[in-house]
């Protein structure tokens, strides 16, 4: 999506005017109904869908991912609705229940969509967060947007929210929420998840709002990130740019009298993935002949590696191809014995740099393609799509070595997926050292991606690696993600928000 400077658009709420849709769904929450669990996110765990299509119910179905199936199950058990948009700007949809959730749509205009989601949130937040990669964007009109949609969401949250319930907030784009739910309601337990990283205070210094964003955050009781260093980004930075008080997890945030009002917690919770259904879908049969297929079709290299990443400028792709394609010229590997698949699904298309990056990368493929293919073989087959959860298994049984190779990273789930599907524990996993993976998969082979002739070193050592060597790495890495999948993920954030606090006056 594109982030464009906004100088001449006023971000105002277009959403009165806006139709009505209901698609047919169950009917949900009503105006007065309160809940005494609920999940925020920018998008509901929902997508529109056809009526022939497979898991479609009422124009819906679930949405793929870690998050929602961490968190669907315990919110089908107890009395819980997820607070999110539904996908369609300029659209009002009213509550409704899909799956035994009940949804509470917040709805987005066309304005909203380019100031706060795809200006704020994704040209400013997503690269400062990201160690400026790229560089961010500082423009009053999104921040006046990103405040704006902010307060709707906690406004959706105030109308159904029971006494005293438990409210889990997710991620990057709605950092104000926790703030102005205390504020309206005292009686909440806040909880807050931030799934990218959060910069070091010389980076987060940059941000002109930096101020609102710690305080908003702060207004959770519990603040979790993926990695520690993180939970420390952010301690320093409240005692930097607030001036609050942090001793050991604990930052004492004080009120305009400067007496403590409460205490956040910050702490890391790396989150994992749904363990159970990618273990079942790699010892799947179909699943099992289609990776064999694969490998036919690819013309049964000795050795096929294998990217998977949303097309960003965070994943590292273009330092991957650098690396491979010097192999290449090296003659370390041959296009006869070796393919790389690169799947990149599309991502944040009408955004000016996700363009550029994928020209850049189409163009780097198809120049090493042109360079070293054979009428029978071809050095790189690149897939510029998204695909179902079999099919990704399928390419995960049926590549040799996985490459992850992100500048920064705050979790990379499809190493966690890679690895949970070697139920053989064979295969061998590149991983970078600025993925949040990287903390709990230590047998991976470890790099960093800046450095091209380290990864090389580390892609030969991946493809020569003696199965012994590989079985005795998998096996561990196996077992970490096992004892520690999605559901434990969630499990341990809510019992740790659910705590009582004790005051660490020392």
């Amino acid at each position: 999506m594109e982030a464009t400077d906004s100088a001449g658009h006023g971000g105002q709420d277009t959403t009165e005017a806006t139709r009505t849709a209901t698609d047919g769904a169950a009917s949900g929450a009503g105006a007065g109904d309160q809940f005494d669990f609920m999940v925020v996110s920018n998008r509901l765990p929902v997508d529109r869908c056809s009526a022939d299509e497979a898991g479609c119910e009422d124009g819906w179905r679930r949405s793929p991912g870690g998050l929602v199936t961490a968190l669907a199950p315990m919110m089908t058990k107890t009395d819980g609705a997820w607070v999110g948009w539904h996908g369609a700007p300029d659209e009002t949809v009213k509550p409704f229940s899909h799956g035994g959730i009940d949804l509470i749509p917040v709805q987005l205009s066309t304005d909203d969509i380019e100031l706060f989601y795809e200006g704020f949130s994704n040209a400013t937040l997503w690269p400062l967060y990201h160690d400026v990669i790229a560089p961010p964007e500082f423009h009053r009109t999104w921040w006046d947007s990103y405040r704006k949609v902010n307060r709707r969401f906690a406004d959706a949250v105030i109308r159904h929210a029971a006494e005293g319930a438990t409210v889990w907030v997710q991620d990057y784009q709605l950092q104000l929420v926790p703030k102005l739910l205390r504020e309206a309601r005292p009686d909440l337990k806040i909880g807050f998840f931030n799934h990218i990283p959060f910069p070091p205070p010389e980076i987060f210094a940059q941000l002109p709002w930096r101020r609102a964003i710690i305080d908003g955050l702060l207004g959770a009781d519990l603040v979790g990130f993926q990695r520690s260093s993180d939970a420390g980004n952010f301690m320093r930075s409240a005692r930097r740019f607030l001036g609050a008080s942090v001793k050991q997890q604990q930052v004492h945030v004080r009120g305009a009298d400067g007496e403590t009002t409460h205490i956040a917690r910050a702490q890391a919770f790396p989150i994992s993935i749904d363990v159970k259904q990618i273990s079942e879908l790699a010892q799947s049969p179909e699943v099992i002949e289609r990776a064999q297929q694969i490998r036919r079709d690819l013309g049964n290299p000795k050795t096929i590696l294998l990217g998977v990443d949303r097309l960003d400028y965070t994943k590292g792709i273009r330092h991957r191809l650098k690396a491979y394609e010097e192999l290449l010229q090296d003659g370390k590997v041959t296009v006869e014995d070796a393919t790389l698949i690169q799947v990149a699904s599309p991502s944040r298309e009408r955004v000016e740099q996700y363009r550029l990056l994928r020209e850049e990368v189409e163009g780097t493929v198809g120049h090493i393609n042109g360079t070293f293919d054979t009428m029978q073989n071809t050095a790189v087959r690149y897939l510029h799509h998204s695909y179902p959860i079999e099919e990704m298994v399928s390419l995960y049984l049926a590549a040799d070595v996985m490459l992850v190779t992100a500048l920064r990273d705050g979790m990379n789930l499809v190493a966690k997926e890679y690895v949970t599907a070697r139920t053989k524990n064979d295969g061998a996993l590149v991983l970078s050292e600025f993925a949040g993976a990287a903390d709990q998969l230590k047998q991976a082979l470890l790099m960093n991606p800046h450095d091209i002739d380290g990864l090389k070193d580390t892609i030969m050592r991946a493809v020569n690696m003696q199965p012994a060597e590989a079985s005795r790495r998998m096996r561990a890495m196996r077992k970490q993600i096992l004892d520690h999948d999605v559901d434990l993920w969630s499990s341990d954030f809510l019992n740790a928000l659910a705590e009582k606090v004790v005051r660490d006056e020392s």
